[in-house]
């Protein structure tokens, strides 16, 4: 079932279980352009991912790095990367491979091929070949559990823990060097650190002093950091985190525009409205007037 509304905690990890029943394995088909605000916003999660375009063309964003995702393409992100995906064709739809690294192989082995992969500084994503066999071997096996948890018939999970075994096998087998970086993992770190502060703080008085102290760093490096891994300020990444805590409560009945300005750290109704029509091109009145009528 696609996820239509991404929660997240203070960190920006997902709070959704991606699980079936008794398997923490979750794999379903998502249309980007039916989520909030038309795309998949900032987050992590402790699975690994696999995201298989079916149709149209999406950007997904893993740490720093902006991705086109075409139709047929197939794109690993590694458990712990902060990732994000728009819309570029306006049909995007692609199946979402979610797998606790835990499951991948038994225990025993989790130390030897499982802990350095994802651990390594190097391996944020892989871009999947079709065109090549080892490629194409990870394609199908994914829209073969998708088929699988669709049809629920005997055993099946079995065979699902066969094929992710199967793919792990393949993504190992195939000449990614490891590495790891002390340096990439502060980074990274430090990242997560200011966008949790912001998430706790951001209906206060929010300074750029204020979220570059929450990360140890200068003023110009806090400016770096987000420029850098997020494409953005921190105070646009302020005022969209705001205006994406603005949407629920503007959902509410009786709710007013400027209450709801005030309750998500805008001093200020004019500048939430015009930041509001900016992000979303239509008022706040006309978001909450179009959401009543569905």
């Amino acid at each position: 079932m696609q996820i239509k509304d991404f929660k997240v905690d203070e960190s920006l990890k997902e709070l959704t279980s991606h699980r079936t029943v008794v398997l923490p394995v979750a794999c379903y088909e998502t249309k980007i352009a039916d989520n909030i605000q038309g795309k998949i916003p900032l987050h992590w999660h402790e699975e690994i991912q696999f995201i298989l375009t079916l149709k149209g063309e999406a950007m997904v964003q893993v740490n720093e790095e902006k991705l086109a995702v075409k139709e047929g393409g197939c794109l690993f992100i590694n458990s712990g990367c902060l990732h994000s995906a728009e819309d570029i064709s306006g049909d995007c739809v692609y199946i979402c491979l979610n797998v606790s690294p835990h499951f991948l192989l038994p225990q025993e082995l989790f130390a030897s091929y499982i802990s350095p992969y994802i651990s390594a500084t190097n391996l944020p994503y892989i871009i999947l070949d079709g065109s090549e066999e080892w490629g194409k071997n990870i394609l199908d096996s994914i829209l073969e559990i998708r088929n699988l948890i669709h049809e629920n018939s005997p055993f099946y999970e079995i065979d699902i823990a066969c094929l992710l075994t199967f793919i792990w096998q393949q993504l190992i087998r195939n000449g990614f060097q490891l590495e790891y970086s002390q340096t990439e993992v502060e980074k990274h770190r430090r990242m997560k650190e200011m966008l949790n502060w912001i998430h706790e703080h951001y209906a206060e008085k929010v300074t750029l002093k204020c979220i570059a102290k929450a990360g140890r760093l200068s003023n110009s490096e806090c400016c770096r950091y987000f420029k850098k891994i997020l494409r953005t300020t921190p105070i646009n990444y302020l005022i969209q985190h705001r205006l994406q805590k603005s949407l629920p409560l503007l959902q509410e009945p009786g709710s007013n525009v400027t209450e709801v300005a005030y309750k998500v750290g805008f001093n200020s109704s004019s500048y939430f409205i015009e930041k509001f029509r900016n992000a979303m091109n239509m008022t706040p009145l006309a978001y909450k007037k179009k959401n009543f009528i569905k």
